[in-house]
Parts: C-alpha cells; structure tokens; sequence
C-alpha cells in the first residue's frame, strides 16, 4: 500500500475520529496509554519538539503543556483542521501541518526531540518514518514513540476469558507475517451502540513489524535504543476501567526512547 492511500483512509477516519476520542470512547489512550508514555518523557520544558500523526492534537497539547514548543504534522488534513480550531479555542503555540511521516517537510536537526504517539505502525513504510524523525533531530535529541506491542498485538489476537468475562490469557498469531496496509475494522469499545449505527467502523491500514525489525530499523536509522515501557493497567484501574483489564494479562502497547548519537 502506498503512503497515498494510507492519506486517504486516515481523512476518511478522522471526522468520526476526532468526534468520539473527545467523546471520552478511547479509553485505552485516555487513562493508560498516554499517561504511561508522558510518565517515560524525560523534561521537555524549553525544548522544541516535532509530534509525528498528531491526528486532532490531543496528546501534542498534553506535551505543550509540559513546557515545550511543539510542531505538529498528520497526513489527515481534517484531523489537521480539527487540530487548529482548538489551537484557536486554547492557544498553546503549536504549529500544525499537514504532511507525510515519510518526507518531513523540516531541515535536518531542527528539534531537540520527536514524539509519536501509536501512529509509526500505521505509516505505510515504517522504517522510513523512523528515519525521517532520526534526521531532522539534533545530534543528541529523543525520539520516544508507541506502537502495537508486536509480540502481543501481531495481526491476529484473542482475548480468552474466563466464566465471569475476567481475561485470564491472550491467543496470538501471525507474528511473523508481514503485514503491509491489511486493513482491520474495528470500533471503540467503549463507543455506544448508537455512535456505532451513525459512524459504521473505523477502517485502519495496519504495517506490522516483528520487534527485532523496529530494532533493526532504530539501529539503522543511527539511534540508540534507550528505554522500552509496557503499560499495564494496575488493579485500582482496571477495577474502574474494565476495557483495560487486559493488559494486566500481556501488554497491548509498547513504548520505545531512542537517542541519536551526539
């Protein structure tokens, strides 16, 4: 699949998108994922940074306000419009474009640092996205970004429960398969029934990478890999959150810093 019609596919997601992950029906994002991926920041207060697939600019305002100035591209440009508009509501001085991971329309070594968040596995050649974010950062800058855990989230995964709907384990397969833009159709868990009926399901191409391939790309995109996270959901909030209990069986997401060599 071409990087053009991954554009194409995410503009038609990014209305329904923007509409419902403000709804609150993103759960694994609102009270696990993106917590877990600011708490593995490192200080970003006075550095500029670039957040590659902001889609509407959620988790890019949660990094402004850490104290960074933030620019911000997605390959969606109604995902960039609904972006701007709470720029313009709240303004935090982020600079929003549309442009493709793939040919980042930066100078090399224009940021102290590069965030991504849960976007790299949806870009149509990931290795190149990983290079591009390598290029335009300052020698010495991070790049932290999160993905699909690809040893628990390969293209084919089961939750198995047990009589009172617990999680008790997880079915994978497929791991090895190399997946470039299958697409998978899915739904917000937590989105009711009527959201459902007036959006149909989110139709998301998916390029995946087996772990030691992200790490092949990281090497070959002159980085050094520097922290890994795994978010687990502890029992307080999987008692609160029942949609992510089941990452207290095997993570769903994972979490990568790299550093360019000084």
């Amino acid at each position: 699949m071409h990087t053009e019609e991954v554009g194409r596919l995410w503009e038609a997601n990014a209305r329904a998108w923007t509409m419902q992950v403000r709804a609150g029906y993103d759960v694994y994002r609102d009270t696990l994922n993106t917590p877990a991926f600011l708490d593995m920041l490192p200080p970003v207060r006075g550095l500029h940074g670039l957040d590659i697939g902001c889609g509407e600019g959620a988790n890019t305002r949660q990094v402004a306000r850490l104290g960074a100035r933030m620019t911000a591209v997605d390959i969606a440009p109604t995902f960039v419009a609904h972006a701007l508009e709470e720029e313009a509501r709240a303004p935090l001085g982020i600079d929003y474009r549309a442009a493709d991971a793939l040919a980042l329309p930066f100078p090399d070594g224009s940021f102290d640092f590069a965030t991504a968040f849960m976007s790299m596995m949806d870009v149509a050649q990931p290795g190149q996205a990983v290079a591009e974010a390598a290029r335009v950062l300052r020698p010495g800058g991070f790049f932290q970004f999160s993905i699909l855990h690809p040893c628990f989230v390969p293209p084919s995964r089961k939750n198995i429960r047990d009589e009172t709907g617990q999680p008790v384990a997880v079915q994978v397969a497929r791991y090895f398969d190399g997946i470039d833009g299958e697409i998978e159709s899915w739904y917000f868990s937590a989105a009711t029934e009527e959201e459902r009926k007036a959006f149909g399901p989110f139709r998301i191409p998916r390029f995946h990478r087996t772990l030691g391939q992200w790490v092949d790309m990281i090497v070959a995109a002159g980085l050094i890999l520097e922290k890994l996270g795994e978010p687990m959901a502890n029992e307080e909030l999987a008692a609160a959150e029942p949609h992510v209990a089941d990452t207290r069986v095997a993570p769903i997401f994972l979490h990568m810093r790299t550093r360019k060599l000084a």
